[in-house]
């Protein structure tokens, strides 16, 4: 583990080369609430236990316990990266190290936050903790190691963890999308789009038609890949009004498109309050779904009335398109039938009666096919 752990650190002992680290008492260290890991909860400073205790509920503080346990020592080729905030020095890099070590020097944080399973640590281990090596920097010079390690590296933030960081950087210290991609070794496309995604997102949430803390599934983490992938797509686009350009803008949804905005958020991931499920359980098949059922105005009558998405999407596509579906489906199984006949039918009467039952049907259907084609063929007659 610890192994494991020492290679994944490498971008950052490697973006540290040059700075000359000092050693700092761990209490003297503040865990960052504004780590965008946490950006989600809205944290302040002053809430260091809530801090520690959502990083070893949800970041795998544990396996950095064992690791540090298993090498007898904090790694002093890997400082933690920290700047001076409100004559406070705040870990930018390494909160979860730092969160590591101060569990293992407190019994009573462990109590705080329950942390349980923490291991009791030998004399030499601790006297070892008492100093961590610190390297203090301003944020704006230290974010291009930082996004490298977790926007795409070995330690990856989840998405919408990447667009926080993305979107700082970007508006905070001025520095365009394409170099943050550069950067970080990503996609400027990718990064576009985390970053647009972000930016629909915050105009949801100022403007009051989306919670964050009133989705249905309370107990996942937000599922921001259905709003940032939902947003690439043509019907979704068009229904919030958004063209390419926007993309870049901070306000990139139409004023006049706010309500839909919020119907969007709704249906990718319901109300708690109102107890209504998410219409998108999962991107595949559902956002493709929701996309092709905006694509027109039915489809979207449909969604706006409260229908499913099933129904929504066969509004959207009309008769013509169900009806050729349906007869697409029924040949396909007409012919895996028609492959199980010699060995699965032996005499059996409702075997017989079913397919009876079909033929009368296809009669009948092809009937009506017949009178429409007369039909459309006839000339209407000329008034007299």
């Amino acid at each position: 583990m610890a192994k494991t752990l020492k290679t994944s650190n490498a971008a950052a002992a490697k973006a540290a080369k040059g700075y000359e680290a000092e050693p700092r008492r761990p209490g003297e260290l503040f865990l960052d609430p504004a780590n965008p890991r946490l950006l989600d909860s809205h944290f302040s400073i002053a809430q260091q236990d809530e801090i520690l205790k959502r990083l070893w509920k949800e970041f795998n503080v544990e396996e950095i316990v064992d690791s540090i346990v298993a090498s007898n020592e904090f790694w002093k080729h890997e400082p933690l990266i920290v700047c001076r905030e409100n004559n406070r020095l705040v870990v930018v890099e390494g909160n979860r190290r730092l969160a590591a070590v101060q569990l293992l020097l407190s019994r009573q944080r462990q109590t705080k936050v329950g942390a349980t399973g923490v291991p009791e640590i030998s004399t030499t281990l601790a006297k070892s903790l008492e100093f961590l090596p610190v390297i203090i920097k301003p944020r704006e010079e230290v974010w291009e190691f930082v996004g490298f390690k977790h926007v795409n590296g070995p330690q990856e933030w989840d998405s919408i963890a990447k667009a926080e960081y993305i979107a700082r950087v970007h508006e905070n210290y001025d520095i365009p999308l394409a170099d943050i991609a550069k950067t970080i070794g990503d996609r400027n496309d990718t990064v576009v789009r985390l970053y647009h995604g972000l930016k629909v997102l915050d105009q949801a949430r100022k403007a009051g038609v989306f919670d964050l803390d009133d989705r249905f599934y309370q107990r996942k983490r937000f599922a921001y890949s259905h709003l940032w992938t939902g947003l690439g797509y043509d019907g979704i686009r068009r229904y919030l009004g958004l063209t390419d350009p926007s993309r870049l803008k901070k306000e990139p949804v139409p004023k006049n498109k706010i309500t839909d905005l919020g119907n969007l958020c709704r249906w990718m991931y319901g109300s708690l309050e109102d107890q209504k499920e998410p219409l998108v359980k999962s991107q595949n098949p559902n956002l493709r779904q929701l996309d092709e059922a905006l694509r027109n105005s039915r489809g979207v009558a449909a969604l706006e009335s409260g229908l499913s998405l099933e129904d929504s999407v066969n509004a959207s596509r009309g008769d013509t398109r169900l009806l050729l579906d349906a007869l697409v489906e029924a040949e396909r199984n007409l012919r895996e039938a028609k492959g199980y006949l010699s060995t699965g039918y032996s005499g059996q009467e409702e075997i017989r009666e079913t397919i009876d039952n079909i033929h009368t049907l296809a009669q009948s259907l092809f009937d009506e096919l017949e009178a429409s084609q007369t039909r459309k063929k006839k000339p209407s007659l000329a008034r007299s």
